[in-house]
């Protein structure tokens, strides 16, 4: 089963790999502070700490035996069928639960493989996080494609295994890398 993940893997980042240019007009922005137009790419010294710290990730899992209950990132999720003032909402969602899950493997055995890219990483949350409206506390929240997003988020949370956890945010991490945060960097440009 790890072989089919990372057959899948390899498949949608050899896919994105060969993705078209970046549009050259710079994305509208109607939050005040949200300035995510550096992310549309990283750097390749900053995906070279991801690849790093993805291959040590998979090593670990290799080790352990894991079986999960649900597709916590399904390959049909894209955030391209979000509204353009929805996704950032979305990816800094999927970005906390990244962060919570590779902070408790670094704390376990993998600390120095992820240190830059978990610094990277905090960077781009507190940089997404200006351009995520604040979310009304009390009333009915509106059944979208958004609201099952996130609520499959926190389910996945409470009842998966942290083996599970990690397995799915390590097969998820280039597709947020590459995709998502390029998606949401873009704004109204990603279509």
């Amino acid at each position: 089963m790890t072989t089919a993940w990372v057959l899948v893997l390899m498949t949608v980042v050899l896919g994105l790999a060969t993705a078209g240019p970046v549009p050259t007009s710079k994305p509208t922005t109607t939050w005040r502070g949200c300035h995510m137009g550096r992310f549309q790419s990283l750097s390749p010294r900053e995906l070279e700490a991801f690849k790093k710290a993805k291959d040590a990730l998979e090593e670990s899992l290799l080790q352990n035996d894991w079986s999960c209950s649900s597709r916590l990132f399904p390959m049909t999720r894209d955030l391209r069928l979000l509204q353009v003032r929805e996704r950032p909402v979305a990816l800094e969602a999927e970005l906390h639960l990244t962060l919570k899950v590779l902070r408790t493997a670094a704390d376990a055995s993998l600390g120095v493989v992820l240190d830059q890219p978990l610094h990277t990483l905090r960077h781009i949350h507190s940089r997404l996080r200006a351009c995520v409206p604040a979310q009304p506390t009390a009333g009915p929240r509106p059944r979208s494609r958004l609201h099952h997003w996130l609520h499959r988020l926190q389910e996945a949370t409470k009842k998966e295994s942290q083996g599970c956890l990690e397995a799915s945010v390590t097969f998820n991490l280039f597709r947020l890398l590459t995709r998502d945060l390029k998606c949401v960097a873009s704004g109204d440009l990603c279509v």
